[in-house]
This record gives structure tokens, C-alpha cells and sequence, in this order.
């Protein structure tokens, strides 16, 4: 309840406990075991933001928070608790409050989307379950993506770049490092299982401006965002890392602030423990810092669990406004936490605060809260106020008549899928495609030009080679013609010789003969006369003629 400028949450005896909206900003936890009144404490503590026009965030984990869109139903219950209160003097009225649904899955509130590339590769990597070395490679893929400009807004953007990086990882990995098909394919199986978890309604466009969450309507209330997570519990790691992601978008985006009067907007996460659990070192740094450093952007914190143990020391430290409800401690175990957590409140010397912690009823709580100097409070026991609104869950026509009466509704019910990395590379595959089959027409027809010149050069060849063999033939019997030619030339040349040899040989033998028989004679002549004495001249020349001409003859045959 706003009262005084101051955001009245509970009464201890007769005395009001406030929170200061100036110290809002340092953040503030509300723990307790199930049962023990944490959702009517943080229904009251919006209400008041709300009130005092701070815009409010709520994480709908059963659905009961969805009555601050209805005033409060007066029952018995309540008209006591107002009584007991003094709430009436105070100005206390059941009433409604601004109220903006929304659902990740889009089916109990406006779609509720965020981009592959706003989600970032740290907790996109927690969502999707990846190891030290995928959640490496996952980094490089967001890099090559900004590199080669290509945007990773849904998730058949980010299969898409992982196969497209798989594809070409031999030529990423000289300037990225070494990309393993093995980790690629485990990163598009944990993709593929996000999608069947309804990841792929939650990433897409268009992804919500944090800034529309900032502001007031016309009575100069703050707008409510409630989230609905009843069916998104059911993937804690999902819940957590979305709500992760809010705090690193506000964190981002808004500009640096100081110290308000009140905050820019108080956030209310229900079921805390799981934004830690399985958490990695690294990201559990991120949430601390984030915790640490957004107080100067005007933006608070409160986490909602069962026990303060849920929360890390480093985040623990941090929260200024602790409201403690109940703690069963029956165990051991459970005895020490219920000492732990009254360890980090101021002692009050009017009680023991842990006998005090372990008996609150319904409705109680031990609160402690940081003064104007932003010194915490001694503990104290007090009685928590009763909401305004309607306690637990509303009808469903109420809640779409609601969806669809807000403002934001034409911005965002509409999903929009504007060219990015999966058209990009879809339409490269294609590009790629006609390349290789204009390549391999090209090559086909190369191959066929190539072997038409062959066969063209072959029959080429073939007709110079019958060519020349005509040329050799005809060269051969022109060669057959001359040599026979000229064997006949050579004979009759020879005819000549031997008829001229025969001419002069018959000559010869002639001039032979004639001269062989004068000389014959008058060797006869001579020798007969000689010889032949008496025998006289005639018997001795016929002798000597004979003798003559057949020595001679003899003689010519020798030559």
C-alpha cells in the first residue's frame, strides 16, 4: 500500500514497517517455505510500486498472480485482516491495477520474443545444455555470423549457420580455429530439441522492446507485466536463462541513472533458485555483476524463493530489503539453513529470532529494510497486509478479453519472419546450386567441344594420313614409272651398246677375217717357200692362208 510517499508492506504491533522506493533500487529477497504467505507479500509489495508509479515486472510461476488486473473480493478473511489493520482510516479499496499479459508460448499472454543474436552465446549456450568447447564453438558462429553480416534472429537461422559453417568449417577454421563437425552436430541436435520444447515460438521477431514496459497509464499507475510460466516452468533452464536475458537487456539498454527517488522499473523473480542452478562460474559472475550494476540503471530486484541458501553469497550480500516467512527446520541440515538465514538479519534484542523464524505463522514474516541511509534495519516480527487486487487465478474470457484490450496487442501478436541468415543462405544454396549446374553444363559442353576437336583432329589426322599415303603411293609409282623408265631407257641404251658392239664385233671379225687370210697367204707363201721347197708356191700359200686365219681368229676370241 503507498502511504506517506512511502510503500507500507507490514505492521509490527502498532508500529508500520515501510520500504522506501529510494532504496528499492538495492534490490530485496522474499524467502520462506511453501505455503507461508510469499505470494500475497509480493502481490502487495507491486501493488505499492505500482501505486507510486513504478512499472512492475512478475513472474507468473501457478498463475495466481494474474488477479492484479481485478479488484480484490471482500470475504470474511479480509474484512477481518482490514480491521486488524486500520486499513480502513489509511484509505484502503479493493482495485484493479494496469495489467499486461504475456507468455512466451503465446497462449496465455502476448507473444513474448526475443533474437538468436539478443540472446547472445553465453546463455544461449546455458538453454541449449552445451559443453565448455560447444559453448566455444557456438561464440564462433555468432562471430562469423556479425562478420559476414548475417542476422540470427530465429532458430532456423542458427541451424541454418550451423550447417552452412559445417559445410565450409575446413575454410572458417583458418581464421576461427578448429570448428569439429562432432560439436556442430551437437549443437544442432540441442537446437532441434529446444525447437520440440517450443523454443522456436520463443525466438523470433518481433522481440520485445524493454521499453515498453516502462511507463504509466492515465490514473498514473505503473503497467504490470505479468509473465505467465506455468507451462515454461517445466523447462527450468529455459525459465531462468529468459529472465537472465531480461535483466542483460534492461542492463543494456537503459542509461546510466544514479540514485532515484524511485525506481525505473522492480522486477520479481518467482522460483530464484533455478536462475543458479547449473549455472556455470562464468555465467554465476555475469548474474552478480549484473545484480551489482543495474541498481545505477534505476532498475530493482526482488528474488522470491523457499530458502536464502538458494541464493549465492555474492547476490545475497546485495539485497537491502529481506521479508523472511517461516522456515520448517526438522533436519539438520534444515536447522542450519534456518540459522543461516537469521545470521543475516540485525538481532533484535526483544526476541530469538530463530525460534521466532521457525514459529511464524500465515501472513508473518521477520522484515528487515535499508533506512534513508541506507542502513539495514534491526529485524522485526510483523503481520504482512492483505493485497488489494483478486487473490489467485482469473477466468480465461477475462483474461483474452484483457490481452486484446491492451495497447501492445497490434505490435506484437503478429509474428514477422524478415529476410535473415536462413534466407541469405537459402538463397546462396540455390545461387550455388545454378552455379554448379551452369559449371557442369559448362564443363559437359567444354568435354563435348573438347571432343569434337578431337574427333575433328583425329579425322584430320586420318584423312593427312590417307593423303600422304596417297602422296607416297602415287610418289612410289611414279618412282616404279621412272625406274622402269629408265631400266627401259637403260636397255635400249644397253640394246645400242650391244647392237653397236655387235656391229663392230661383225665388223671386227670381218676386217679380221680378211686381214687373217692375206696374211695367211703371204705367211704361207713365205713359209711354203721356205719349206716347202720344191713343193712350189701355190701348195705353200693355200697351207700358210689356213694356218693364218686360224691363228688370228683365235686371237680376236681371246679379246
Amino acid at each position: 500500500m503507498y502511504n506517506d510517499s512511502k510503500i507500507w508492506i507490514a505492521k509490527s504491533g502498532d508500529e508500520k514497517v515501510f520500504v522506501s522506493p529510494k532504496m528499492a533500487c538495492r534490490h530485496g529477497m522474499i524467502a520462506g517455505a511453501t505455503g507461508t504467505g510469499k505470494t500475497v507479500t509480493l502481490k502487495v509489495l507491486a501493488e505499492s510500486f505500482s501505486e507510486c508509479g513504478v512499472p512492475v515486472f512478475l513472474a507468473d510461476v501457478k498463475g495466481d498472480l494474474a488477479g492484479m488486473c481485478n479488484p480484490g473480493i471482500e470475504t470474511e478473511d479480509m474484512k477481518g485482516r482490514i480491521e486488524r489493520f486500520g486499513l480502513a482510516e489509511e484509505g484502503f479499496k479493493f482495485q484493479s491495477y494496469p495489467t499486461t499479459f504475456w507468455d512466451v508460448y503465446g497462449e496465455k499472454g502476448l507473444p513474448l520474443r526475443t533474437t538468436i543474436s539478443e540472446m547472445g552465446p553465453l546463455l544461449l549456450a546455458r538453454i541449449l545444455g552445451l559443453n565448455e568447447v560447444q559453448s566455444d564453438i557456438l561464440t564462433v558462429i555468432f562471430k562469423i555470423a556479425d562478420d559476414n553480416g548475417l542476422l540470427l534472429i530465429d532458430t532456423k537461422d542458427l541451424r541454418s549457420m550451423l550447417t552452412f559453417v559445417g559445410e565450409n568449417a575446413s575454410d572458417f577454421s583458418l581464421t576461427y580455429g578448429n570448428i569439429t563437425k562432432q560439436s556442430l552436430g551437437s549443437i544442432i541436435r540441442a537446437v532441434i530439441a529446444l525447437e520440440s520444447e517450443g523454443g522456436d515460438l520463443f525466438f523470433g521477431e518481433p522481440a520485445l522492446n524493454i521499453r515498453d514496459w516502462i511507463g504509466c497509464d492515465f490514473t498514473g499507475k505503473g503497467n504490470i507485466q505479468v509473465l505467465d510460466c506455468q507451462k515454461l516452468i517445466n523447462n527450468p533452464t529455459m525459465y531462468s536463462t529468459f529472465l537472465l536475458w531480461m535483466l542483460s537487456e534492461l542492463y543494456e539498454t537503459l542509461p546510466e541513472a544514479g540514485d532515484l527517488e524511485k525506481p525505473r522499473i522492480v522486477f520479481f523473480f518467482d522460483e530464484a533458485h533455478m536462475l543458479f542452478d547449473s549455472a556455470s562460474k562464468v555465467l554465476l559472475d555475469k548474474i552478480e555483476q549484473i545484480v551489482k550494476l543495474i541498481r545505477s540503471k534505476g532498475v530493482g530486484i526482488f528474488f522470491i524463493t523457499q530458502n536464502p541458501k538458494d541464493i549465492p553469497n555474492g547476490v545475497l550480500s546485495q539485497l537491502g530489503t529481506k521479508i523472511q516467512h517461516a522456515l520448517r527446520a526438522y533436519t539438520p541440515t534444515e536447522l542450519k539453513d534456518a540459522k543461516a538465514a537469521c545470521m543475516s538479519f540485525r538481532e533484535n534484542p526483544e526476541f530469538d529470532t530463530f525460534e521466532t523464524l521457525t514459529s511464524l505463522g500465515i501472513g508473518e514474516a521477520l522484515v528487515s529494510v535499508l533506512d534513508e541511509q541506507a542502513v539495514p534495519t534491526i529485524v522485526k516480527k510483523c503481520n504482512i497486509l492483505p493485497p488489494s487486487s483478486q487473490m489467485g487465478a482469473i477466468d480465461d474470457n477475462v483474461r483474452d478479453s484483457s490481452i486484446k484490450a491492451n495497447m501492445l496487442y497490434v505490435k506484437y501478436i503478429e509474428t514477422v519472419d524478415r529476410d535473415s541468415a536462413y534466407e541469405f543462405l537459402q538463397r546462396k544454396a540455390i545461387t550455388d546450386e545454378e552455379a554448379r549446374v551452369k559449371a557442369a553444363e559448362e564443363a559437359a559442353a567444354e568435354k563435348q567441344r573438347l571432343k569434337e576437336e578431337a574427333e575433328a583432329q583425329k579425322a584430320a589426322e586420318k584423312a593427312a594420313i590417307a593423303e600422304q599415303k596417297a602422296l607416297e603411293k602415287q610418289a612410289l609409282a611414279e618412282q616404279k614409272a621412272a625406274e622402269k623408265a629408265a631400266l627401259a631407257e637403260q636397255k635400249a641404251a644397253q640394246k645400242k651398246i650391244d647392237d653397236r658392239n655387235k656391229a663392230i664385233k661383225s665388223a671386227s671379225k670381218s676386217v679380221a677375217s680378211s686381214v687373217t687370210g692375206t696374211v695367211g697367204r703371204e705367211a704361207g707363201k713365205a713359209l711354203g717357200g721356205a719349206v716347202g721347197g720344191k713343193f712350189g708356191k701355190t701348195l705353200g700359200g693355200n697351207v700358210g692362208a689356213s694356218l693364218g686365219r686360224g691363228v688370228i681368229g683365235t686371237l680376236f676370241k681371246l679379246k
